[in-house]
């Protein structure tokens, strides 16, 4: 199978998820790694593999390896939540699985805003917190991190992203993530942070492969 070498000029790099709004966040923040990023649907990957990790890098690393391994190709993964300080750092690793599993994108936000009703603006403190881990046919990998720091709004706002963004705000800027552009959003992102880092890594292994 294709092993993700540059042909023509090109990179082509597998992202583990079916979240086509995480696919075309990545194909902004890599391009000028690679112009031919595909997501599980794009190949038609139906495998699943049962994120236990304690942490973001474990469950990455574990989605990494194991989509790799099915595609044989170069495979990105990501691990990423929300931390809320006054909840003790819920919903953390379950962040996508809070409310379970047939659980929208809604239904999560509106669970943490009613979980975290009456507490006070100076008590709302929160932060994105993202592990992306990429994967090598030959076993390899590389692990990054990033964080976002902010606060839980009280109530939704804006319709851009997906996820916590309407509910999560920066609060330098006074907009919540889904209020900002993408452009202003790949500049600051936790997932934005933790892809610079894995840029530099590619482009580290890429040179120490002659690519």
């Amino acid at each position: 199978m294709y092993n993700g070498a540059a042909i023509g000029g090109a990179r082509r790099m597998l992202i583990a998820t079916g979240n086509t709004g995480k696919v075309a966040e990545y194909r902004i923040l890599l391009s000028s790694w690679s112009d031919d990023l595909v997501g599980l649907g794009d190949l038609g990957i139906t495998a699943t593999v049962e994120e236990n990790g304690s942490t973001f890098a474990e469950n990455a690393l574990l989605k990494a390896r194991f989509y790799s391994s099915v595609a044989g190709q170069v495979v990105l993964a990501d691990d990423s939540g929300l931390e809320v300080d006054a909840l003790g750092g819920r919903p953390g690793i379950r962040s996508a699985r809070y409310g379970g599993p047939e659980a929208t994108d809604e239904d999560r936000y509106l669970r943490l805003l009613a979980e975290m009703e009456g507490i006070p603006a100076d008590q709302r403190g929160a932060r994105f917190r993202c592990a992306i881990a990429v994967a090598w046919p030959d076993g390899h990998s590389a692990l990054t991190t990033g964080t976002c720091e902010g606060e839980i709004a009280l109530e939704p706002r804006g319709s851009n992203g997906f996820g916590y963004d309407p509910v999560f705000l920066i609060t330098s800027l006074g907009f919540t993530m889904a209020e900002l552009p993408p452009e202003t959003k790949n500049a600051i992102s936790h997932r934005a942070r933790a892809a610079l880092a894995m840029l530099r890594l590619l482009r580290a292994h890429s040179a120490s492969r002659g690519r």
